[in-house]
């Protein structure tokens, strides 16, 4: 029942040392394609006056959250809900912050569109919204591994791959979201913060 990705082990701390610049100090915290749970567990483990809400597409997804859970115990760390970032309408109708990780360059850009669209939906001024992953800028040369990846996400879908900052950028402004700050992190990936007007 419960998955593990070997990713989690490597990025949970330097995700959460961002976070902890990032987040409000309580409020609850909505984490968008959650995945396996790993992170949704260290998070709540680590910010415990924060509520936070997981949630996957993924009917097996959501199992494996909840069996992390289930072991975890901890009493901030809500059962996850079924959410499509794509979906007009969420589960979820208001948060103190949203984060993603790891979702844009395995999704659809539409899921992207949808991440802003919805969250601003959601968020109250100045919330944040927290993208983490692998991203492509202009002012930044991309990394042979990087390329790579890229090359091998379009090979297993048309649809992913590594997504441009610029425009990013460009649709969170179109939801009304203002790039806040970067950091760059290790394995050439970005955490992208971005505040809601």
């Amino acid at each position: 029942m419960k998955r593990h990705a070997p990713a989690t082990a490597r990025n949970v701390r330097p995700i959460g040392d961002v976070l902890e610049q990032e987040l409000p100090e309580k409020g609850m915290v909505l984490e968008i394609a959650s995945g396996t749970g790993e992170h949704a567990v260290a998070f709540a483990a680590r910010f415990p006056a924060l509520e936070w809400q997981p949630s996957d597409p993924d009917e097996e997804a959501r199992a494996s959250i909840q069996a992390w859970r289930a072991e975890a115990g901890l009493a901030s760390l809500r059962a996850p809900v079924a959410l499509d970032a794509r979906a007009p309408d969420w589960p979820v109708t208001r948060a103190d912050a949203v984060v993603c990780i790891n979702m844009a360059h395995i999704s659809p850009w539409s899921a992207t569109v949808g991440l802003f669209e919805g969250a601003a939906q959601i968020l109250g001024a100045g919330a944040p919204l927290i993208l983490y992953g692998p991203f492509l800028e202009d002012e930044v040369e991309t990394t042979r591994s990087n390329r790579a990846f890229d090359a091998d996400l379009r090979f297993r879908n048309a649809e992913w791959g590594l997504r441009e900052r610029s425009q990013v950028d460009r649709i969170a402004g179109e939801a009304n979201f203002a790039p806040s700050r970067r950091y760059a992190m290790p394995a050439n990936n970005l955490s992208l913060v971005y505040r809601r007007n």
